[in-house]
């Protein structure tokens, strides 16, 4: 079994590295019909041409001082990701670990900026400028004191709720909030501690189990979102979480 690089050595769970790699949901000899709805799907252009890959982004900083802390967890999520579709992130583009592949019939591509979270938008902007990705095609996840530890919200668009990553990013897409977003709980500082400090702080053994079970909806979202459309990713995603943990 191997371990996700990034996620502090933690085992993520059986479930979500026994999860096949997802297939297409129409064979090359399917009808119009199911061509169609896969194009509209997986965000193939209209007039014929290639799809455009959907660009899922994880927020965190670099080095290893900063492995599997809280505020690197858009990092881990994007690891999850690599590991369990066999995408390699051993490329280095435009300021970003970036890795391209696929999920049934769709290109993706993942990425894990290099510029320190604060510039985040720096290697976000140039990649969506150079591919011409569509916003709505562009996911970028990251950690928000706001949610409950283990939590996730998925939103087709917003604005940064001061953190800095989303900030940079809103800023070098010209102002635009109009790109999807999977916000990662990571609970509130205990005290008076300051959150500056505690989202650098790294998981007890109990929060890095719950945390992998959220990587686990994370990847079901991306595949659900890729192959079925963003509503049933969000649906899925935004109910049914408080029950799902109590049965766990």
């Amino acid at each position: 079994m191997r371990l996700f690089p990034g996620a502090s050595g933690t085992r993520l769970p059986s479930p979500l590295l026994s999860l096949p790699r997802a297939k297409p949901r129409c064979v090359p000899a399917a009808s119009s019909a199911c061509r169609a709805a896969s194009s509209s799907s997986t965000g193939a252009t209209s007039d014929g041409g290639a799809r455009k890959p959907w660009l899922f982004v994880g927020l965190g900083n670099p080095g290893k001082v900063y492995q599997g802390t809280r505020h690197n967890v858009g990092f881990e999520m994007i690891d999850a990701i690599a590991e369990a579709e066999g995408v390699s992130m051993s490329s280095m583009q435009f300021k970003a670990m970036v890795g391209k592949g696929r999920i049934g019939d769709a290109p993706i591509m993942l990425a894990k900026p290099q510029t320190f979270m604060n510039a985040s938008g720096e290697s976000v902007g140039q990649m969506v400028s150079y591919f011409k990705i569509p916003l709505n095609q562009v996911v970028v996840m990251y950690d928000d004191l706001d949610l409950p530890f283990a939590k996730l919200r998925l939103l087709p668009k917003g604005g940064h709720g001061g953190h800095n990553g989303m900030r940079s990013i809103i800023n070098h897409l010209k102002q635009s909030r109009d790109f999807p977003r999977l916000r990662i709980g990571i609970g509130r500082p205990p005290g008076k501690m300051d959150p500056a400090n505690f989202v650098l702080r790294p998981f007890t053994k109990k929060e890095q189990e719950e945390l992998d079970f959220a990587f686990h909806r994370g990847l079901e979202a991306v595949r659900i979102m890729v192959l079925k459309g963003f509503n049933k990713s969000a649906t899925y995603v935004n109910t049914a979480q408080s029950s799902e943990m109590l049965n766990r």
